[in-house]
């Protein structure tokens, strides 16, 4: 047998990220700072009403877009610069959205059909035309499904990272993505055919 010698692990030191420069703008509003407060809300608007857009229905997308505006401004003081901010924002609005869709469905008995919610025809040469109708189509998924398809597609999350974010297991997340992608596949299918005839 040959006899192993314990050896002592080498000494463990400490590995120092370099410093991230975070915007002037959000330092300032992460002390308070009410001009930068606003020239940031202003900036964030559109970025957060379509990530909302994209999670949710038509009807709810103004009232989720204020709270989530709301409470990633009073986080502001919290953000710490290991990420990206945009990442930071976009995890906070898809939390608030999901909160504010679970809250509505157990206080709702049931959902009326929107008619406005209805795709108008659409006209494919158009980008805004096609953005509209993408989210016409993501409204008829099931929010669990609509939720998934878009933190993968639209912000690139994992399905691992979209399960720990919806407190789901892994199999149920790739379970809603392949079923989400098979139900707009055809939705998108069933628009290109009606538009050609």
């Amino acid at each position: 047998m040959v006899d192993v010698a314990l050896v002592a692990p080498a000494e463990v030191t400490e590995i120092v990220s370099p410093p991230v420069r975070v915007n002037p703008r959000i330092e300032a509003a992460s002390r308070g700072d009410r001009a930068a407060l606003t020239a940031l809300a202003e900036e964030l608007i559109p970025r957060v009403r379509n990530l909302v857009r994209y999670l949710t229905k038509s009807g709810d997308i103004d009232d989720i877009t204020q709270e989530a505006l709301v409470t990633v401004l009073r986080s502001v003081p919290n953000y710490r610069p290991i990420g990206s901010f945009t990442a930071w924002v976009d995890r906070i609005v898809v939390r608030v959205t999901y909160g504010e869709l679970r809250k509505r469905r157990r206080d709702a008995t049931h959902e009326a059909i929107d008619i406005e919610a209805v795709p108008a025809p659409v006209d494919p040469a158009s980008v805004y035309a096609t953005r509209t109708h993408i989210a016409a189509v993501l409204d008829g998924l099931p929010a669990d499904q609509r939720f998934a398809v878009v933190l993968h597609h639209a912000l690139g999350m994992s399905a691992a990272e979209i399960a720990e974010e919806m407190s789901a297991p892994l199999e149920t997340i790739r379970s809603r993505l392949r079923v989400g992608m098979q139900h707009l596949r055809r939705s998108m299918n069933v628009s290109n055919e009606g538009d050609s005839r």
